[in-house]
């Protein structure tokens, strides 16, 4: 295990922010970490960091007991924050260069690891530029370059594409899939489902202090969600296609309003070529879609809360 997470509590005063957490990250994952507002999980990401110390339960990075006091274990870390840390002062290169000699990085590696981020980046064009002079979305990409140069076997992206453009999105999303590929492990928080989904292996959802759900996209909606909607626009709606649909397999419920029939049936029913058939056998129909859940009906399933509400 990369790093772990066991029976830990963060008190602040009266205030239990984490909850007896457990949380698991394995080699090589892409872990999606998501929450709404107040799920604490900001504070388990800087007690994973050693930014913070916990009050009860172990935690382990790299094999080694994580603590504010452990510089060690913090060396093979990368943490890019939800705000800008860049020095303003500094031009691209100059931050590259600096955020890689805090992690030792010296001479000919120091060289070579800068380039290679300078284009992995693709702010080679942009190296003089100072950050202030830099568009909002090469700010985020050199943010998370200057996390990235000393290589880290372990990257915590919080938040990391927050008011930028789509174009710089998009590449931010697919820097994650390559780091992937090359075998970085990344735990990936963000407020948009949609890249959850696009980058993600497994994702943990926290509330109230806690881990309430994890798994694969596929495994958190089967396990949450517990039926489907097809909508059917019949071409002759009629009193025998009702009672048709009625008797079809894991078919719960049928509503015909108009020429439009919506059919619930169990989530795992795989009815649509069923009910298809039926259509064609009663007049044909003029169309027919299929509504399955979404990570966002899972997380408000889960939380009763919308993700965009915010999360910490």
């Amino acid at each position: 295990m990369l790093a772990s997470m066991k029976n830990v509590i963060k008190r602040y005063g009266e205030q239990t922010v984490v909850d007896h957490l457990d949380l698991d990250v394995t080699p090589g994952e892409v872990l999606g970490l998501l929450g709404p507002n107040g799920a604490g999980k900001s504070t388990t990401i800087n007690i994973l960091c050693g930014l913070i110390n916990a009050d009860a339960g172990d935690i382990t990075l790299f094999g080694q007991k994580q603590s504010v006091k452990n510089l060690n274990a913090r060396r093979d870390l990368g943490l890019v924050t939800q705000d800008i840390t860049l020095f303003s002062e500094l031009s691209v290169l100059e931050n590259l260069r600096y955020f890689g000699g805090l992690y030792g990085l010296r001479g000919a590696e120091l060289n070579a690891r800068v380039e290679e981020v300078l284009t992995f980046i693709d702010l080679k064009d942009h190296v003089k530029k100072k950050p202030k002079q830099l568009s909002g979305g090469m700010q985020r990409r050199l943010n998370i370059g200057c996390a990235l140069v000393h290589e880290p076997k372990l990257l915590i992206m919080d938040e990391p594409t927050v008011g930028i453009d789509p174009q710089s999105r998009h590449h931010i999303l697919e820097s994650v899939k390559k780091l992937a590929e090359q075998g970085t492990t990344v735990i990936y928080t963000s407020h948009y489902m949609e890249e959850v989904q696009a980058v993600c292996d497994r994702i943990v959802i926290m509330d109230a202090g806690r881990v309430i759900a994890e798994g694969t996209v596929e495994e958190l909606i089967k396990r949450t969600s517990h039926e489907t909607l097809v909508h059917l626009t019949a071409i002759n709606p009629s009193v025998e296609l009702t009672k048709s649909l009625e008797q079809v397999a894991g078919v719960k419920q049928v509503t015909l309003v108009g020429n439009k029939y919506t059919i619930a049936s169990n989530s795992d029913s795989g009815n649509i070529n069923r009910i298809t058939e039926i259509a064609h056998l009663h007049g044909g129909m003029a169309g027919i879609t299929e509504e399955v859940a979404t990570l966002e009906d899972v997380f408000l399933t889960l939380t009763g809360k919308s993700l965009r509400e915010g999360g910490s």
